[in-house]
């Protein structure tokens, strides 16, 4: 084989993987944000952490459909540095869970436990 054309060989090899290899992948993958805030995936559904006026609320996709929400229930645990706060999860109509009292600053870590009959999901989030 003459070197030119090894190297185009191997070019169309590279290009060829890089092209795969770039694809996006949204079989499983997180929700896009569609209120501004954290989406996290976990047991094959987003959830998006947001603040909202008085605590926070998480909002449920199932496969880019929203879920409802209204047998679901738990507890949001929130770390602003030294401080910690905690609140109920409460289904808010939709696919909304309401927790009052807790504040996401940036840079705060909080951890959603989200029941649903005797299923549980964890859910870590990080704030930006």
């Amino acid at each position: 084989m003459k070197i030119q054309s090894l190297k185009s060989l191997c070019t169309a090899v590279l290009l060829g993987a890089s092209a795969v290899a770039a694809a996006p992948a949204f079989a499983h993958g997180a929700a896009p944000a569609r209120h501004g805030g954290v989406v996290q995936s976990a047991n094959d559904m987003s959830f998006e952490l947001a603040p909202a006026a008085d605590g926070a609320v998480i909002y449920v996709v199932d496969h880019d459909d929203d879920y409802d929400a209204k047998q679901m229930g738990g507890k949001l645990t929130v770390l602003n540095g030294a401080d910690k706060s905690e609140a109920e999860l409460k289904p808010a109509g939709g696919n909304k869970l309401e927790a009052k009292g807790v504040r996401l600053g940036k840079g705060a870590k909080a951890v959603a436990t989200v029941t649903e009959g005797r299923k549980t999901t964890t859910v870590r989030f990080t704030i930006k």
